[in-house]
């Protein structure tokens, strides 16, 4: 026992002075290095995905429909609408361009419809039960600067289900809204 405590002693400090004299750069050097790696982590944890705004706007309408809030479903509406305006559809691939130009129109009708509808929850509802669906394909298409969840209510439109996404894992329902808050499960993750 005393053999095998000695041994692995003398190879902790053998393997301690052999990696102390290996390293061939100065404190300053290895703390530059350390400032620079840290600091492409960070921005490369900041840089937005190219359709964040569009995907923020409609996180926003799904928390507002989740509270029974039209009024603020509406606001979400008209916001997704100038997110799309602003949307810069150069920097896709040929691939998420043709994705984009497929649902474009759909998802500027339904924010449309949603921003106008305030007073008519059920009505902005049924667009957001389309829209979803268009969102989910550009966030599966182009990505996202955050983690999704798509999740599934059974119950929503006559038992026929509908779907939505989420930044929380929790389910919170905005199909049923304060009725039925976390009727529903989870379909899939995006990362």
């Amino acid at each position: 026992m005393k053999l095998f405590i000695f041994s692995t002693l003398l190879s902790t400090l053998f393997l301690a002075a052999c990696s102390n004299s290996s390293s061939t750069t100065s404190p300053s050097d290895s703390t530059q290095n350390t400032d620079t790696t840290a600091s492409l982590t960070s921005s490369e944890k900041t840089k937005p995905a190219p359709a964040d705004g569009i995907i923020n706007g409609y996180l926003q309408l799904k928390n507002a429909l989740v509270a029974d809030d039209d009024k603020a479903a509406a606001e979400a509406g008209n916001a997704m609408m100038k997110a799309m305006a602003a949307f810069d559809k150069t920097t896709l691939s040929a691939e998420q361009a043709k994705i984009y130009g497929d649902i474009e129109g759909a998802v500027k009708e339904h924010a449309e419809h949603i921003g106008e509808n305030v007073g008519n929850i059920h009505h902005q509802r049924e667009h957001f039960e389309s829209l979803s669906q268009d969102i989910y394909d550009l966030a599966k298409a182009v990505g996202t600067g955050q983690k999704l969840y798509f999740d599934h209510c059974p119950m929503y439109n006559g038992k026929k289900g509908a779907n939505w996404l989420s930044e929380t894992k929790e389910i919170k329902n905005p199909y049923l809204g304060k009725s039925m808050p976390d009727c529903g499960s989870l379909k899939e993750e995006l990362n």
